[in-house]
């Protein structure tokens, strides 16, 4: 008996193998092709789920409020929104902002990014 050793012909399998046999900068310029791929043919995808209606308390700190968006909003990709919730943080922390500002920019924040994802904003 014979043991076949010609590579997977499953797509991800193959692309497992190489990507743990190529060093760091390899792997990321592979994914970056794979990205740039994707996103010129689109595959067909689910509709995006609606916001989860999670009230906003009367009283609620900054950081309670990122909580509760994100897990209203928990089809965000929050690593795009690192910069500019940071930067409104900051504010409320470093520079006295009150957090119903802050708690305010931070909702607009999270539609905004909502309405791109849904392709409704540039």
């Amino acid at each position: 008996m014979s043991v076949n050793h010609a590579a997977p012909r499953d797509p991800e399998t193959r692309l497992r193998r190489i990507l743990r046999r190529l060093p760091q900068a390899q792997r990321e310029t592979l994914v970056s092709f794979a990205e740039f791929l994707a996103q010129r043919h689109p595959a067909e995808e689910a509709p995006l789920p609606e916001p989860e209606a999670i009230p906003r308390p009367r009283e609620e700190t900054v950081v309670k409020a990122m909580k509760r968006l994100s897990a209203t909003y928990p089809m965000l990709d929050k690593s795009r929104l690192l910069n500019e919730t940071s930067a409104l943080m900051s504010q409320h922390v470093m520079q006295g902002r009150p957090a119903q500002e802050v708690i305010d920019e931070l909702e607009t924040l999270f539609a905004r990014h909502y309405r791109r994802l849904c392709g409704e904003e540039e």
